[in-house]
């Protein structure tokens, strides 16, 4: 995305109807979920072009015409719905609700948004005065989300790792072998999560070894997982907060990965988390970082997707983090004491980019 895709010009009344798009779109949100759970959506899909009466739908998803009515005039409004013809008001699937229905980035995001951010949403505003998650106390009294991750109830749980791997597990056939052009022998994956990298590693290289460095609940998560792939040999865990100055990184690793890490913290953590890195590094030591960065996407939505992600950061995760631009990321990595090495955009389906990085002589 460039800057000029930013400078829309659109008609006043044009820009009217998308404020009050926003005005409403909380409740538009949940006509949306209530559309979908209650199967209507489905129905009017399944009609095609003759499309489906509000009786009809009231019938099949067991609820009133009132219900029905009220959800299907929303999704007019919203081009998630059309008509058939006017005079009999049957309702047809419009593009938009075929990508509610059908398209996984759509789920993922949805559930994501419903299950984890919307009811601690109105902390939002408290969030950014104070630069604290205000909206995670919905779910407990935690500081971050990661360390609640465990403990988030099942839902919220599932959505969280669902929207988690779904962008960049389908980035990691791309970047392993950019990153085994030059074998590694040991390598450190930190905030490796469910080991999903490690494995990935270990089945590609039948000689490598990973440590997967985390927060001690997720790396029971990664030693399960490493132990039933049957990788126990070859991943260890290292349980740390990397954010906590008293602790160290492992040495003896000559590739340092971070998936979709960095973008868990703030600019000044991320230096702060590269001069534990540089402490562990020797001058053949290589850095690899995998982020979606929303000035390298091709498409609008992702960029967008990106964008709303960076206030569930704000909100719920940890009060001060975002999805980053590239240049303020690679500086805040140099200045830690790195150079860039090399960088690959547009891997996998959301165009994720791998950064490498080496120390500076």
């Amino acid at each position: 995305m460039d800057a000029a895709s930013y400078r829309k010009d659109i008609s006043a009344l044009a820009a009217k109807f998308e404020a009050q798009k926003i005005a409403f779109a909380p409740l538009a949100f949940q006509a949306v979920r209530a559309l979908r759970n209650l199967g209507i959506l489905r129905l009017v899909s399944e009609a095609g072009d003759r499309g489906l009466s509000r009786e009809e739908a009231a019938e099949k998803a067991g609820v009133s015409v009132y219900g029905a009515g009220v959800l299907l005039e929303m999704a007019l409004g919203l081009g998630v719905c059309g008509l058939a013809e006017a005079e009999t008001e049957r309702f047809v699937l419009g593009k938009t609700g075929w990508f509610l229905l059908e398209d996984e980035m759509t789920a993922v995001n949805f559930d994501f948004v419903n299950d984890v951010c919307y009811s601690g949403a109105p902390g939002l505003t408290e969030s950014i005065k104070t630069g604290k998650p205000k909206g995670l106390e919905v779910f407990g009294r935690w500081s971050t989300i990661y360390e609640a991750l465990s403990s988030l109830p099942e839902g919220a749980k599932k959505s969280w790792f669902a929207f988690d791997h779904f962008y960049s597990d389908r980035a990691f056939a791309g970047a392993l072998p950019l990153v085994f052009a030059s074998p590694p022998r040991r390598i450190l994956d930190i905030g490796g999560n469910t080991a999903k990298w490690a494995v990935l590693c270990c089945r590609r290289d039948a000689s490598v070894r990973v440590t997967v460095a985390d927060l001690p609940g997720q790396t029971a998560l990664a030693e399960q997982a490493a132990a039933a792939a049957g990788f126990a040999d070859r991943i260890s865990v290292y349980p740390c907060d990397v954010l906590d100055p008293a602790a160290a990184l492992p040495p003896g690793h000559d590739v340092i990965w971070m998936s979709q890490f960095l973008d868990c913290f703030a600019l000044e953590d991320v230096t702060a988390i590269l001069r534990k890195i540089a402490a562990v590094s020797v001058p053949q030591t290589r850095v690899y970082i995998l982020e979606p960065l929303w000035d390298k996407q091709r498409f609008e939505a992702a960029a967008f997707s990106l964008q709303a992600t960076s206030l569930y950061f704000t909100c719920v995760a940890n009060g001060r983090s975002k999805m980053y631009r590239s240049g303020e990321l690679r500086r805040a990595v140099e200045a830690a004491g790195f150079e860039a090495d090399g960088e690959w955009h547009d891997l996998g389906s959301h165009c994720y980019s791998l950064l490498r990085f080496r120390p500076r002589p």
